[in-house]
C-alpha cells in the first residue's frame, strides 16, 4: 500500500504509472486473487482496461474495482435529448474545414441558463476520428452548475482538463480530486466521473486524445531528473457512496454523440480498487523548467509536461507544454523566442498572467504533430 498524501479533505496516492491499491474499508481488497468466487463484503469484482489484454506488460493498463453493484446494471443507452451539438469527435469536410491562418478565440461567456460541465463543452478544433482511434479534439468548457444526479463517461478518448477559472471537484470511480486553476486533471477513457463547482461559474480548456494515453516524455540528455517529476502526480484514494439514487443518469460520449442510461444507484460505489489505469492530477507549479543559459533559445518542446506518442519515434499525437515562471535570459539573441514555422499545430490557452511571447507567467501550449 502506497503512503497516502494528505490534501485536507482529499487524500491522494503519488506517482505516475505505478500499480496502486486503495480501499475505503479495511479488508475490502481480495488477497492474492483478482476475482474470487466470493469477494469481501459481498462486493462485485470488475475490471476496466485502457489497452488490449495482450498489450506488452510495460504498456498494459488496467484496474480492478470492487464495487457494491456492477456498472452494467442500468437501462439501455438512448440518444440524449437535447444533445450537445457543439461537441465533435469526427473531423472531415462535412463538419469542419482547414484554415492555415493564425486565429484567436475570445474566452467563452458565462452561460445565461443553468449549464453543467457536459452541456458546457464546446469543440474548437481537432483532427482524425474517435472511431478510427487516431486523432485529437480541443474543447473549451464553461459551466455555472454542478452535475446533479448524473455522471459523464467519455468512450472516445482521454480528457486532459485545464481549469482557467474556478475550482473543480471531480468525483471518479477511483475517488475524488480537487483541481484548481494551475493544476490539471487527466480522466482516462471509460471512467465515469462527475464535476461539481465549489466556487460557482468555471471555465477552462480540455484536450482529448483518441487511441492512446498520455505519458511522461523521455528526458534524453537532461538525465534522470527535471521537467515533471513522477512523484508529483496524484491519484485519488478509494471513496464510495452506498445509497439509492432513483433516476441517476449516466451520460456517455461515443463518436461525439451523447447517450443516456438510467440506473437507481451512484456509479461511485467502488469500495476498493487496485491497478495502473487511473485518473490523476498534477500541479503545474511543480514543473521544473529548463531554459537557455548562454545564447539562442531552446525549442518549446523542452517544456513538455505530458505527451501522447505515435508509432513514429519522436512524433507525438499531442504534446501538453507549459510556459511557467522562469528566468528567460540569453546573450546575443532576439529577446522573444524565435519566430518559427513547423509541422505542428499549436493551441495556446492562458491560465493566468499576461499573454506576451516573452512575458508569460503560466500558460499552456498544446502542440499537435503529425
Amino acid at each position: 500500500m502506497e503512503n497516502p498524501i494528505d490534501g485536507g479533505e482529499f487524500v491522494y496516492l503519488s506517482g505516475f504509472g505505478n500499480h496502486f491499491s486503495s480501499e475505503a474499508l479495511a479488508g475490502a481488497l481480495p488477497v492474492a486473487q483478482n476475482s474470487p468466487l466470493v469477494c469481501p463484503y459481498g462486493l462485485y469484482a470488475e475490471q476496466i482496461s485502457g489497452t488490449s489484454f495482450t498489450s506488452p506488460r510495460n504498456r498494459n493498463l488496467f484496474s480492478w474495482f470492487y464495487r457494491i453493484k456492477p456498472s452494467v446494471t442500468h437501462e439501455p443507452f438512448k440518444p440524449r435529448v437535447p444533445g450537445n451539438g457543439r461537441i465533435l469527435s469526427e473531423f472531415n469536410n462535412s463538419n469542419s474545414s482547414a484554415n492555415p491562418t493564425q486565429l484567436r478565440w475570445k474566452p467563452l461567456d458565462a452561460p445565461d441558463s443553468p449549464t453543467d460541465f457536459i452541456d458546457g463543452l464546446s469543440t474548437v478544433c481537432g483532427s482524425g476520428s474517435s472511431f478510427m482511434r487516431h486523432g485529437y479534439a480541443i474543447h473549451m468548457y464553461t459551466a455555472n452548475k454542478s452535475m446533479d444526479n448524473c455522471a459523464f463517461c467519455n468512450a472516445d478518448g482521454d480528457f486532459l482538463i485545464v481549469p482557467q477559472q474556478g475550482r473543480l471537484l471531480v468525483t471518479t470511480e477511483c475517488g475524488r480530486l480537487k483541481v484548481s486553476p494551475g493544476e490539471i486533471a487527466i480522466l482516462p477513457q471509460g471512467f465515469r466521473f462527475s464535476v461539481n463547482l465549489p466556487d460557482g461559474p468555471s471555465r477552462g480548456y480540455v484536450a482529448e486524445i483518441f487511441g492512446t494515453h498520455f505519458q511522461l516524455p523521455d528526458l534524453g540528455p537532461i538525465g534522470a531528473n527535471g521537467l515533471a517529476s513522477p512523484r508529483d502526480f496524484l491519484v485519488p484514494t478509494a471513496w464510495f457512496e452506498d445509497k439509492s439514487y432513483p433516476g441517476y443518469t449516466i451520460v456517455q460520449k461515443f463518436g461525439g454523440e451523447l447517450f443516456d442510461a438510467v440506473q437507481d444507484f451512484s456509479p461511485f460505489n467502488v469500495v476498493a480498487w487496485h491497478g495502473n489505469y487511473v485518473p490523476y492530477m498534477y500541479d503545474l507549479n511543480k514543473f521544473c523548467p529548463y531554459n537557455t543559459v548562454l545564447f539562442d533559445h531552446s525549442d518549446p518542446s523542452i517544456n513538455t509536461v505530458l505527451t501522447a506518442p505515435t508509432d513514429k519515434p519522436g512524433v507525438a499525437l499531442l504534446d501538453f507544454v507549459i510556459f511557467p515562471p522562469r528566468w528567460l535570459v540569453a546573450e546575443h539573441t532576439f529577446r522573444p523566442p524565435y519566430y518559427h514555422r513547423n509541422c505542428m499545430s499549436e493551441f495556446m490557452g492562458l491560465i493566468h498572467g499576461g499573454y506576451e511571447v516573452y512575458h508569460i507567467k503560466i500558460g499552456l501550449l498544446i502542440a499537435v504533430c503529425w
